[in-house]
């Protein structure tokens, strides 16, 4: 197969969906997937919590332009509403007040995050042991996210708007030819103007072939698992757990909690697999911390996490290589980042600067730009 268009995104991940999705309303697009299914990697194994004040200045500015998309999506892209109420606790030692106090100043100027005595928080979370942490932060507005149906969305909206995804289609070869990127995948051939990296892990490797120098991309992985609850508990008004210092956390689910031990393990771009050390101490911590019996793992899977130094997200255009255009480095915050960095995206392509509500929020290019890692 042969396929001219006018924007190729490498990587049908959430990112690259996102952003395939606002390129189709200015020009054809296809999107090449090496696998069988679009978010088999990061995608389908997110946490699925939507928080603000989660991250550095630069991914906490992009996370506070997003929200208007979730609450009030384009007419067609859900069936239902794609955030729901949960709100998140974090507890700390006595020796972590320093960490409470800094969670606690992110809210201050709106009261999104409040301190509640032990008590309080046992009141909240009626699973967590109240002898098992001394201080502890609430923050209201941490959502439940429908990744599925996010994900789903900007696919549909994709095909509603002519682009298409060619699954099983791992580029083997990237080569610009005069003004044209051509992307070989076996007998499949795509070629395009501008080639949207939205590869993930992979994105260094995609980079490599295209030319352009890495930015030094970290795939760290993350491992989850879940808990069955003793039948009939009922965890809708339950809020999510974590320990303060980025330890391990928990999220209740319809019937079973989901846990981490928030594990950061450097490795090479891979499909992830849990490791039994993290295993063990996601599950040290439920009995630790909670009186959520763990008397058998239900399910435990692991994921890929993609960083650079400074943990802000990469996008632009290379600044070496015409036509090449960087959206990789999300790390923890891709799910939440991917409408904004999409619309992000096709902004900067089209029109060479960042949308007007993110220049609002003092976001400057040079915090995405790929050529911060060269200077």
């Amino acid at each position: 197969m042969e396929l001219d268009c006018d924007f190729l995104v490498i990587g049908a991940g959430i990112s690259g969906a996102a952003a395939a999705f606002e390129l189709a309303a200015h020009g054809t697009v296809a999107v090449m997937e090496t696998e069988s299914r679009p978010g088999f990697h990061s995608t389908g194994r997110s946490a699925a919590l939507y928080t603000r004040h989660y991250g550095g200045s630069t991914v906490r500015k992009l996370n506070g332009a997003v929200l208007p998309f979730f609450t009030d999506p384009p007419a067609g892209f859900a069936e239902h509403p794609l955030l729901s109420p949960r709100g998140g606790l974090t507890i700390g030692s006595s020796e972590q007040r320093q960490e409470i106090e800094d969670l606690l100043a992110l809210g201050a100027d709106k009261g999104t995050i409040v301190e509640l005595s032990p008590q309080q928080a046992v009141a909240q979370a009626p699973y967590l042991k109240p002898d098992a942490f001394a201080y502890v932060a609430y923050e209201r507005d941490i959502l439940d996210m429908d990744v599925a149906a996010i994900h789903q969305g900007f696919l549909r909206g994709l095909k509603a708007r002519g682009g298409q995804v060619i699954c099983d289609a791992p580029v083997q070869r990237l080569e610009r030819i005069g003004r044209t990127w051509h992307a070989e995948s076996g007998e499949t051939l795509v070629r395009a103007p501008v080639v949207v990296n939205a590869a993930g892990a992979w994105g260094d490797v995609i980079a490599a072939m295209a030319g352009a120098k890495p930015v030094g991309l970290v795939p760290k992985r993350r491992t989850a698992i879940l808990i069955d609850l003793p039948s009939g508990t009922d965890t809708r008004a339950w809020p999510a757990v974590d320990e303060a210092g980025n330890g391990c956390y928990c999220k209740p689910e319809t019937g079973r909690v989901m846990a981490s031990p928030g594990d950061a393990t450097p490795c090479e771009p891979c499909d992830a697999q849990p490791d039994d050390y993290d295993v063990a101490v996601a599950a040290d911590f439920l009995e630790r911390a909670t009186t959520i019996p763990v008397r058998r793992i239900n399910h435990k899977w692991a994921g890929l996490r993609s960083f650079v130094a400074d943990e802000a997200p990469v996008v632009g255009f290379d600044d070496r290589v015409p036509g090449f255009f960087w959206l990789c480095g999300q790390g923890g915050y891709g799910i939440m980042l991917a409408p904004v960095l999409g619309r992000a995206t096709a902004h900067l392509i089209q029109h060479g600067s960042l949308p007007e509500d993110l220049a609002d929020r003092g976001l400057t290019l040079g915090e995405l730009a790929p050529e911060r890692f060269r200077r």
